[in-house]
């Protein structure tokens, strides 16, 4: 097929796509799906539960949780980052995490004489927050 024939399938495909009905909700969704509904509803009047939360194991490796006021700033635990999930902002003075290269080892956490970081034992690390 040429270069033009391509374009004219990408723009077909585009305007059937466009003009078609969607199958998902918006997110967040404006209205609730009657089978949510009709759940909250039955919970409520005790017809149906919710699943208790599950709870944590000891010694879980969760988001790692950073205390500025213990650091030294020795950058021992950046040095031994296999992943590079640590980087020191001289400016402020403080290890900054990146959660989303972390491979959860804890060889950081080994490695701080001071205790400043420690693994938590939260493992839903989904946010909306910038910062985080």
């Amino acid at each position: 097929m040429t270069r033009y024939g391509d374009s004219m399938y990408v723009a077909k495909e585009l305007l059937k796509q466009l003009l078609s009905k969607k199958f998902t909700n918006l997110f967040p969704s404006r209205h609730l799906p009657s089978s949510v509904t009709r759940f909250i509803n039955d919970v409520k009047s005790g017809k149906a539960k919710i699943n208790p939360v599950v709870k944590v194991p000891d010694n879980f490796r969760g988001k790692i949780e950073y205390d500025k006021n213990k650091c030294i700033g020795c950058r021992l635990c950046i040095k031994v980052c296999p992943s590079f999930a640590l980087e020191f902002k001289e400016k402020e003075r403080k290890i900054k995490y990146w959660v989303t290269r972390c491979t959860f080892c804890g060889q950081c956490i080994d490695v701080c004489p001071r205790n400043a970081l420690r693994f938590t034992d939260k493992f839903l690390l989904a946010t909306d927050e910038a910062e985080d």
